[in-house]
């Protein structure tokens, strides 16, 4: 459960947005880039060395994933609701999961 609601039925509105290849392929490699680039953004809190790596990625992560939704022609659920930056990390988690 996540607000109420079960984690299936967050992931299946997100599919919804997210059904043109090239949208998917992006937030394939955009999503992984974001939620890495946080943990590297903490990380840089202890070695400064990695502030430029961590806002590149974050950058980078966030690019691919507007590219794919100009594929798909719908603006980013989060825009609508901001759990969505939530549950399109369990989205992808799932797809690597081969769910």
């Amino acid at each position: 459960m996540f607000f109420g609601q079960p984690w299936s039925q967050w992931i299946a509105q997100y599919a919804q947005s997210h059904t043109h290849p090239v949208n998917r392929f992006c937030h394939t490699i955009g999503i992984p880039l974001v939620a890495g680039s946080v943990v590297l953004l903490l990380l840089a809190l202890i070695f400064p060395s990695l502030w430029t790596f961590a806002w590149v990625t974050f950058v980078v992560g966030w690019i691919f994933q507007f590219v794919g939704h100009a594929f798909e022609r719908k603006m980013p659920e989060f825009f609508h609701d901001w759990r969505y930056l939530f549950v399109g990390l369990r989205w992808w988690l799932q797809k690597i999961k081969g769910k």
